[in-house]
């Protein structure tokens, strides 16, 4: 990425991420924006947002999300509006990460456990 399309893409997490924090109920999940990537004509964000809570908690704040990308758009614009002449399309993804990195880490702990066990 250039370092242009890095400086939107950061701007677009922190702003999002505030977004976040006083727009969405907070009955709900906790969701996170871990990464912001924006194509090179800055015309489409990806949003990757990591969501703590069950399955069906997810798939519903991901529908909303979905379902409300424009009201969030439109939102980020009356933020960012001084900075940009056009405000990029917003995409966004679940971000699994966290849980493949806890998958991960309990399997190499009971890899770990394995040996000690059989030596007792």
């Amino acid at each position: 990425m250039s370092i242009r399309t890095e400086k939107v893409a950061s701007l677009l997490q922190r702003e999002l991420s505030a977004i976040f924090e006083k727009e969405l109920p907070r009955s709900g999940p906790l969701a996170t924006v871990t990464e912001v990537k924006v194509t090179a004509d800055l015309g489409i964000a990806r949003v990757y947002v990591s969501i703590i809570g069950s399955e069906a908690q997810r798939a519903e704040l991901m529908e909303f999300l979905h379902t409300e990308t424009k009201a969030l758009r439109k939102i980020l614009s009356s933020k960012i509006r001084n900075q940009f002449r056009r405000i990029p399309e917003l995409e966004f993804y679940e971000d699994r990460l966290f849980e493949q990195a806890n998958r991960i880490e309990e399997l190499l702990k009971s890899v770990r456990r394995g040996p000690a066990e059989e030596q007792l």
